[in-house]
């Protein structure tokens, strides 16, 4: 293994630490409120045990699983996250060790790379829209990410816009300008490797976001499009039908908790529904997505593929949560402690220690496949799962 190589995520986190100015680093954490909502997503994973078996195992197991039509190696998808700015390349180098493992990689309209950029990497894209603007705005956002070539579009409706911290909010300007660098600068200053890979890249991080941008005008500041999508009313269900008729492709629709709303959605027409609390960034005191995912999977997991989002740092929480019903999981925070500590090849190292993560989980239950998981693989104590929703 190459000096740079980590054997858990757990380590990635620790060298993005190290890596990162505390501001930065802190906004990758994030959370929101009191964190409940972002303890949780981990602590679920902990409560449930697995139930080994010793006979009969087999040699070889397969870890392959088609994500919305798309071919995969591992039942993952690099979930979609705004302005990846621990590293310059950002997005791009993501998506490129997401090329090289064979995953699906998510990129938000809040990202600091231009759709074309990261499909040019080679990896198969979904891109993720906030429902912002008009209907014109968002068609338009859609059709240059059809054009660009992504293979699904990912709807994010799970978000209320308070998530004030109680360990404090880290400072992110709208423009670095000469008063933000002033403050930023005992950070930066304390973090030399990181300031001298933007140095060497060209300058500071560029926190506009040209996903969003209008055609014939200058991509907006990460806050300007912030402000816009939180002042845009939230879409009515005619909205999302005409989202569905604009966007005739692989649709999934990120944010979803009660069974009611899963059954809306799948009548409506979507393809795939993401159980997902915005990693414990949005509303805090919704329990982890794998005490609820049950609900949705037998709600309408015959109709949709179901996807859990939340928590995920090892490969044997991803047979959790395939053992419990979902088709898949994203991973956020995981692959950008590796994009924080090593770049794509950080990226890669945490795409490769699911994968054996999973295989080694795989191989303990005594499974050849991941379609083989299920329910009587787990020990799930007694009130693990959150309140029943109809």
């Amino acid at each position: 293994m190459g000096a740079r190589w980590f054997e858990s995520v757990a380590e990635a986190e620790r060298r993005a630490r190290r890596r990162l100015p505390p501001d930065v680093y802190r906004a990758l954490v994030a959370g929101s409120q009191r964190g409940l909502t972002l303890a949780d997503n981990r602590r679920a994973f902990d409560e449930i045990g697995l139930v080994p078996r010793i006979l009969d195992v087999p040699s070889t197991q397969d870890l392959e699983r088609a994500v919305l039509g798309t071919p995969s190696a591992l039942p993952v998808v690099l979930s979609p996250v705004g302005v990846q700015a621990v590293h310059p390349e950002g997005e791009v180098a993501v998506a490129r060790a997401a090329a090289a493992r064979g995953l699906v990689v998510g990129l938000s309209s809040f990202a600091s790379r231009p759709v074309e950029e990261v499909t040019a990497a080679g990896a198969p894209v979904w891109f993720q829209v906030y429902w912002s603007g008009s209907r014109a705005d968002l068609a338009a956002r859609i059709d240059r990410a059809r054009r660009a070539g992504v293979a699904g579009l990912v709807l994010t409706l799970d978000w209320s816009f308070d998530v004030g911290r109680d360990w404090g909010s880290p400072f992110i300007p709208e423009r670095l300008d000469a008063r933000a660098l002033v403050r930023l600068a005992p950070g930066v200053l304390a973090r030399p490797r990181w300031a001298w890979s933007f140095a060497r890249a060209g300058g500071p991080p560029n926190l506009r976001v040209p996903n969003m941008a209008r055609p014939g005008e200058a991509a907006p500041t990460f806050f300007a499009a912030y402000r816009e999508w939180q002042e845009t009313p939230p879409p009515t269900r005619d909205d999302l039908v005409w989202l569905r008729a604009a966007y005739p492709g692989p649709l999934l629709v990120k944010g979803v908790y009660r069974a009611s709303d899963a059954r809306v959605l799948a009548d409506l027409g979507v393809n795939a529904v993401s159980v997902s609390n915005h990693g414990g960034n949005n509303l805090d005191g919704t329990p982890s997505p794998l005490r609820v995912l049950g609900e949705v999977v037998a709600a309408v997991g015959e109709r949709v593929e179901v996807y859990l989002d939340g928590g995920v740092r090892r490969g044997s929480d991803v047979a959790k949560a395939l053992a419990l019903g979902a088709h898949g999981v994203l991973v956020g925070r995981a692959y950008l402690y590796g994009l924080a500590a090593a770049g794509t090849p950080g990226v890669t190292n945490v795409i490769d220690l699911l994968a054996s993560g999973l295989r080694a989980t795989l191989r303990g239950l005594g499974h050849a496949s991941i379609d083989q998981l299920g329910p009587s693989d787990l020990r799930v104590p007694p009130g693990f799962s959150g309140a029943a929703q109809p």
